[in-house]
């Protein structure tokens, strides 16, 4: 018996450690977003860092401008999560 064989495009599947787990482009956030939370925010970030999306795609997908997406960058990069959040925690300070 003669099985015919088929060839099958498998799409590559990208995963990176997101700020609560495992994260893919099938789980980003969705484009129509309202409300932006920090780990939304750190999800888009880590895509970007990642190599899921470049970030002229998220500027597009999700209409941010390049200015505001640098901006959840830099303060990713520097404070993490917490530092996306749009009003600022408090630090404590220690005097002494």
């Amino acid at each position: 018996m003669i099985v015919p064989v088929h060839s099958v495009r498998w799409k590559k599947i990208q995963w990176i450690n997101g700020p609560v787990g495992f994260l893919s482009a099938a789980e980003l956030p969705a484009p129509d977003v309202i409300r932006w939370t920090p780990r939304r925010k750190a999800e888009v970030v880590l895509a970007i860092n990642g190599g899921i999306l470049t970030a002229e795609e998220a500027c597009r997908r999700y209409r941010v401008s390049a200015e505001e997406l640098s901006s959840w960058r830099r303060s990713y990069r520097g404070e993490g999560v917490k530092g996306l959040r749009t009003t600022r925690y408090r630090r404590e300070t220690v005097s002494r």
